[in-house]
């Protein structure tokens, strides 16, 4: 039995066959380098108000997770239900096209890969800066709000039990948890940038995943760190060295030195073989 070859009989089928069709992982990788080098240019104040923005709304994740385990009983099962509320801050800072630093660590950084220079080094210096403390002024915001009588009080406990977790883990154990919930969240960067998937499901999946893996995520984690600082539970430098910079580089190692570097290899030889082509045909012309 021989492979039948279905030619397409004119442009409106090739179109067709073409939407059909997977990006490949070139046209994958000038998508969020697009994006990154968009997201370099943006002024300031978008990225800061965005970044507060975003530090607030992924204190839904701490809120849905608390919300779950005060609610559902006691159950081999429940974790895996629970931490399905951890994705909902995810949902609405992702969907919401709102500026997270870990998204960051990758679509920022294709732009200087492509073409290192002083100049873009500085660009996303940046807006690491820039939107890293954005997100921890958001997340102290919303934590300071988990102190007030705008969340019931029966979640308290709960709230009071992941923020615990999260900042009790140890220095080393943060900074390798941090690793692959650097990776998952440069992944689902990656995967969203086709534009084809459904988001919805990709985002709730992989941070279902984060949460699942107990790995650690600077954002998220900063809300509980701000939670136990406001309550007296835990001093500055503890969270610090404890927490922050241990995840913080995890996040980075994950989402940079790892898959963003990976993903920059598996396409690198693609791009340079078209680039030479296309310099060919145009000193043809």
């Amino acid at each position: 039995m021989t492979d039948t070859k279905i030619t397409p009989t004119g442009p409106v089928e090739e179109e067709k066959l073409e939407q059909a069709e997977p990006l490949a992982p070139p046209l994958i990788y000038e998508a969020v380098r697009r994006e990154g080098l968009a997201e370099l240019k943006r002024p300031f104040q978008a990225l800061f108000f965005s970044g507060i923005a975003a530090g607030i709304l992924i204190s839904a994740s701490v809120l849905g997770e608390a919300i779950f385990r005060t609610y559902l009983p006691e159950a081999p099962w429940r974790p895996l239900v629970e931490n399905l509320g951890y994705s909902l801050g995810f949902l609405l800072v992702i969907l919401g096209r709102m500026q997270l630093f870990t998204e960051n660590t990758i679509t920022t950084v294709m732009p200087f890969i492509a073409g290192p220079s002083v100049k873009k080094a500085a660009m996303v210096a940046r807006l690491w800066s820039v939107v890293l403390g954005a997100n921890v002024i958001g997340a102290f915001m919303a934590a300071a709000m988990f102190h007030t009588e705008a969340v019931p009080s029966n979640l308290s406990p709960a709230i009071r039990a992941l923020s615990e977790h999260a900042i009790g883990i140890g220095a080393w154990d943060s900074f390798l948890r941090g690793i692959p919930a650097g990776l998952l969240i440069a992944t689902l960067v990656w995967i969203l940038a086709q534009g084809r998937t459904s988001e919805f499901l990709v985002i709730l999946a992989i941070t279902w995943l984060i949460a699942a893996g107990d790995f650690t995520h600077i954002v998220a984690g900063s809300v509980e760190a701000a939670y136990l600082l406001i309550d007296g539970a835990a001093s500055l430098p503890e969270v610090l060295t404890g927490f922050f910079v241990p995840v913080f580089l995890g996040n980075v190692v994950g989402g940079t030195a790892v898959f963003t570097m990976l993903a920059w290899g598996q396409v690198k030889e693609e791009i340079a073989t078209d680039s030479a082509a296309r310099h060919r045909v145009a000193r043809a012309e």
